[in-house]
């Protein structure tokens, strides 16, 4: 079968539409609670901060709260757009439809990239109102930006069709992303820690995707940024072939 364009496109929409249904869920409220980090941690707390590597410490945790907000709400975007049509039942017109794994993916997973992408704009924006800063490789920022959010919404494709509840659709993001990017170095350097929570610290694979972004934005990496790329990289084909088995065997889609 010749690839869908069509069928990509319609479900990529419809995905942006519903999430501009709920703008305040989906951006506003990541943006007023960043704001909130910014004013406690980068004003309140930064002013008595050195800097850590050289980097101020109000411009030292925007890449990591961007991680933050990114990964949770990538993930839940991507695992309610696909759990709905699995709880209402339309998921079996999508299955009789003339699209592809291709298809499918294109349209679930790049509306909730797009949303992400979109959401780490805004973010960016209000961290201007907060501190001055600049980002030292934009390009290579925006191009990991990407593959973060690439990677986090097939996981949560397959969060999505993993839940067979709302209530599971929350764990991994509010009790899994959420400490582990807390402790990931949103707000230290890991070399900060003393041994051996420093190495402890480097079990958690949260805190090479932090490290990486703040590597795009400042210079400054607690790991080298090629390791950080290469685990996204690695994440990104794993969950990949992780859906093409779903979608091979049916798994909970025609449950």
């Amino acid at each position: 079968m010749s690839f869908n364009a069509r069928g990509a496109w319609s479900i990529y929409t419809r995905e942006l539409m519903r999430a501009f249904r709920t703008a305040f869920q989906s951006l506003i409220a990541p943006v007023l609670t960043t704001s909130l980090y910014f004013i406690v941690f980068g004003s309140a707390i930064g002013d008595r901060m050195p800097p850590i590597h050289g980097v101020e410490y109000a411009v030292f945790i925007i890449p990591g709260l961007l991680m933050l907000t990114l990964l949770g709400e990538t993930t839940s975007n991507s695992s309610f757009g696909i759990y709905m049509p699995r709880f209402t039942g339309t998921i079996y017109e999508l299955l009789s439809a003339p699209v592809g794994v291709a298809e499918t993916l294109i349209g679930f997973v790049g509306a909730a990239a797009t949303k992400s992408l979109i959401l780490a704009a805004v973010i960016l924006g209000t961290a201007m109102l907060f501190v001055d800063y600049s980002i030292k490789y934009p390009v290579l920022a925006f191009g990991y930006i990407m593959l973060v959010a690439a990677s986090f919404s097939l996981f949560g494709f397959i969060l999505g069709i993993w839940a067979d509840s709302f209530e599971k659709l929350g764990i991994i993001p509010v009790l899994i992303l959420t400490p582990l990017t807390f402790l990931g170095g949103t707000f230290y350097s890991l070399d900060m820690l003393p041994e051996p929570w420093d190495t402890i610290a480097l079990a958690n694979p949260i805190a090479f995707l932090v490290s990486g972004l703040r590597w795009t934005f400042t210079g400054v990496a607690d790991v080298p940024i090629a390791v950080s790329f290469g685990l996204t990289l690695g994440f990104l084909a794993l969950c990949t072939a992780i859906i093409a088995f779903i979608f091979k065997t049916g798994w909970r889609l025609r449950e």
